[in-house]
């Protein structure tokens, strides 16, 4: 699986909590940060109305996208 580096700024009293919650757990910060975000992209996958937005939107790209190569 190829990867990719992503510089993420947040505030100081977050990582303070991240880098306790990942220490605790004997796991890195990056792979706390991982498991977050998988845990929210399954999320807003049983969201039936953010889907129904996000296909929206992926409509009205590509109509835009569609008028553009014309």
């Amino acid at each position: 699986m190829e990867k990719r580096t992503t510089t993420v700024r947040m505030p100081e009293e977050l990582a303070e909590k991240a880098d306790v919650i990942a220490r605790g757990r004997g796991i890195s910060v990056n792979a706390l940060m991982l498991e977050a975000l998988e845990t929210e992209i399954e999320r807003v996958r049983q969201d039936e109305e953010f889907m129904t937005r996000l296909r929206e939107l992926t409509e009205r790209d590509r109509e835009i996208l569609d008028r553009l190569a014309e």
